[in-house]
Order: C-alpha cells, then sequence, then structure tokens
C-alpha cells in the first residue's frame, strides 16, 4: 500500500476521518487510498493479510486522557487534548488538576482517579485513551434477562454479566480506560503519535481495568465466504470505475477554494443525510437532489443579505454555482456513485466485524435496553495512518438524536 495522506486533521492526531469521505477531502488521491484500505480489510476477512494492517475498535469513551511520563522533565501526568494547547494543561499533582479544570467538576474528580492510580500501570512514554468509568460510575441492571453491570460513559451502555471474570474485575476496579494510541518524542511539542497500543505490557493493577482497543475475534466467524469476497470486490470494482470517470472533477474540486461552490457544499450535503437518519443511495436522485439543495442554500443566504451590494455578490456567487454544477453534472455523479461504494463496503466489513463477540454494547431507550453495534472500528495502515469504519447511520445519527423523547 503507497504512502498515506494525513487523515488526522485537528490537534495531534485526535481526530479521524469516515473512509467514504476521503474522497471528498482529498480527491482522487483519497478514493485510492480509501478503495487501498478496503482491499487490505478484504484481504484480513479472508485469513491472508500481507505486511502490518490492523483494526482497532472504536470505544465511545468519555473523556480522552492522556497519561504518561513528560520528556521534559521526567514527571508523570495526566490530561486531557488540553496538553497539546498553546499553553499547556499539564497535570502532575491533584493541585494542577483544580488550578486547569476546576470549572468542570467531573473532569476533576476523573483526572485525578487517573492521576492516582495510573502511575502503577508502567506507561512507556505518552499514551491516550478514552475513561470508561470510574467506581461511582458502575452500576448493576438486567439486560437480557442477565444481571449485569453497566457503564455508559458516553452515547453506549457497556454491559458485562455480574458473575464473568471481566465483570468482576471491572467491580473490584477504581477506574476503566481503553488504551488506543501511544505517543514519544524528545519534548511534549515534538510527540508524534502511533495508532495501536498493547495493553498486555502495562503493569496489572486490581485498582484499574486497562484494556487495549484491538480488534478480537472471539466468535470465530468474522471472515468473508468465498461468495461474499467475491461480492466485496464486484463493488470495489464499481467504486474504482467511477473514481476514474469522477477523476476530472475531483481534480477540479482540490482548486477550488470558494467555501459556497458546490464542490465545498457537498460534504455538507451527504451528511445532512445521516442527520436525516436516511440511507444514500439512487445516485441519480441524490445528484438531482444535490442542486436542488445547493441552490435553495444559497437563495437563503442571498434573502438573508440586507445591502444590494451583498445580495448582488451572493446571485452572482449562486450563478457560477449552478454554472459549476451543469459543467460537471457527469462527473459529479461518479463522483457520488464512488462515495456510495466505499459507504456499501464499508457496511459489508462492518457487518462482519460486528459478529464478534465481545463486552455486549447497548442504547438505552424510555423502554429499557436496544442492542447496539460497537461505536465503530479503527483500519491501521502499516505506518501507522488510519481511517474509522463507523455505521453513521446508528451511531452517529444516535449522536445528532440524543435529545428525542426516545432516548435517554
Amino acid at each position: 500500500m503507497q504512502d498515506f495522506y494525513q487523515y488526522l486533521t485537528e490537534d495531534k492526531n485526535t481526530h479521524l476521518e469516515h473512509l467514504e469521505d476521503d474522497i471528498l477531502n482529498n480527491g482522487v488521491r483519497g478514493g485510492k487510498n480509501a478503495i487501498n484500505f478496503l482491499y487490505s480489510l478484504k484481504d484480513m476477512l479472508q485469513g491472508r493479510s500481507r505486511g502490518k494492517f490492523n483494526v482497532t475498535v472504536k470505544w465511545d469513551g468519555k473523556p480522552a486522557v492522556f497519561a504518561g511520563t513528560n520528556p521534559d522533565n521526567g514527571k508523570f501526568f495526566v490530561g486531557t487534548k488540553s496538553i497539546f494547547n498553546e499553553v499547556p494543561k499539564i497535570n502532575y499533582t491533584d493541585a494542577d488538576i483544580q488550578a486547569n479544570h476546576g470549572h468542570a467538576g467531573g473532569l476533576v474528580d476523573k483526572l485525578k482517579t487517573s492521576l492516582k492510580y495510573f502511575k502503577s500501570l508502567g506507561i512507556p512514554g505518552v499514551w491516550q485513551g478514552d475513561l470508561l468509568y470510574t467506581s461511582d460510575d458502575l452500576k448493576t441492571a438486567n439486560v437480557g434477562g442477565d444481571d449485569c453491570v453497566i457503564f455508559t460513559p458516553n452515547t453506549i451502555t457497556y454491559a458485562v454479566a455480574v458473575d464473568s471474570v471481566v465483570g468482576k474485575t471491572i467491580q473490584r476496579s477504581k477506574i476503566g480506560v481503553v488504551w488506543h494510541t501511544s505517543y514519544s518524542g524528545k519534548s511534549m511539542e515534538s510527540l508524534s503519535a502511533k495508532f495501536g497500543v498493547n495493553a498486555q505490557a502495562l503493569t496489572k493493577s486490581r485498582n484499574v481495568w486497562s484494556t487495549d482497543a484491538t480488534f478480537k475475534d472471539t466468535s470465530g466467524n468474522v471472515t468473508f465466504t468465498a461468495a461474499e469476497a467475491a461480492k466485496f470486490q464486484g463493488v470495489l470494482n464499481m467504486s474504482a470505475g467511477s473514481l476514474k470517470k469522477a477523476g476530472p472533477y475531483l481534480n477540479q474540486m482540490q482548486k477550488i477554494t470558494h467555501k459556497e461552490a458546490p464542490s465545498s457544499i457537498l460534504k455538507i450535503f451527504l451528511n445532512s443525510y445521516i442527520r436525516g437518519g436516511e440511507k444514500i443511495q439512487n445516485t441519480k436522485k441524490v445528484t438531482d437532489f444535490f442542486e436542488k439543495y445547493y441552490v435553495a442554500r444559497l437563495d437563503k443566504k442571498i434573502k438573508s443579505v440586507k445591502s444590494d451590494a451583498a445580495k448582488k455578490r451572493w446571485k452572482q456567487i449562486k450563478k457560477h454555482g449552478v454554472l459549476e454544477y451543469n459543467k460537471y453534472k457527469r462527473d459529479l455523479y461518479f463522483v457520488i456513485a464512488s462515495y456510495i461504494s466505499l459507504q456499501t463496503a464499508k457496511t459489508m466489513v462492518l457487518q462482519k466485524l460486528n459478529r464478534a463477540e465481545n463486552i455486549g454494547t447497548f442504547i438505552k431507550t424510555s423502554n429499557g435496553y436496544r442492542v447496539t453495534a460497537p461505536e465503530g472500528f479503527v483500519a491501521i495502515d502499516r505506518i501507522g495512518k488510519a481511517l474509522k469504519l463507523v455505521d453513521r447511520l446508528e451511531f452517529s445519527r444516535a449522536n445528532f438524536t440524543a435529545n428525542s423523547k426516545d432516548w435517554k
């Protein structure tokens, strides 16, 4: 696999892009990279992975926590993403945590617990993870007929049978965390990230339930059959064919900088389907609807401005945008077709990965608990670059609609 573009666009490797969005973010190159990732996933699911290619589970933890030794002074610390601020908030003592995060009471308590118990783990360098619980977050409930210990760090509720080995370990612990990224460097400013860690390398502690995000198939059935592999290959072929035909417009998209040009709005438009809980399908219908969406967006902007000069300027923007749409409509059709094919292939992978037997994942509703898939997965290439695989209609929409009366 070729070297991948830097997908991590916020802070220091604290944000991941969706696999299918890479065609929108990086054009032809992004589309080829996404297809290469999918080929590696296909090899992995056929049991013939070549080279180093990993998949990790995206846990729905909160908040993100950093812990380890500051290379500048050799002191152990904990912190949040704010360790990368222009004025870093690095916590060596409870007093530091109070001074840096005193405005957020719940966070203060969790960081103090982290500082107290993570030091004994012997973390090499600096690690990043997601907090799952502290002991006061643990509850018991009957889930699917089983008595379980449960914790809900964010949107998803995790449930483990109380009488299982893992359940007993969790109930004895003071804090739970899933680690996923390591950092190394000669100074805090020069830290570089690498996805994937091995929690087994840490010192065992009764007080910390510490795991890593490495995908583990305990079911033995997360593999493609010959028919599934052939179908998957067909979808990849369709995506590659559409990508080739979309090339001229994709190359043009990378040169257009106006934030209200159709090429700049396409990602927002496609994400609106997810917010509405609607599957993106029927390429022609989506392409035609994009024109109506774009025109309505610009009409709204024209109506909102007051001066004649501003209205004239936005009318010109709309005119040029509609001209761009009409000029590249055929190419746009194939951009969307390739995007849909990438989503389809990703969904086929997720359906397999979700069959692995892991800790139970549920959404709490007004009527009890509804089974849900994990938040998603992260595919990591041989040089440590990563893309996320998420069922956006299941998980992302759950976040968008968290205030719905059906959700708690």
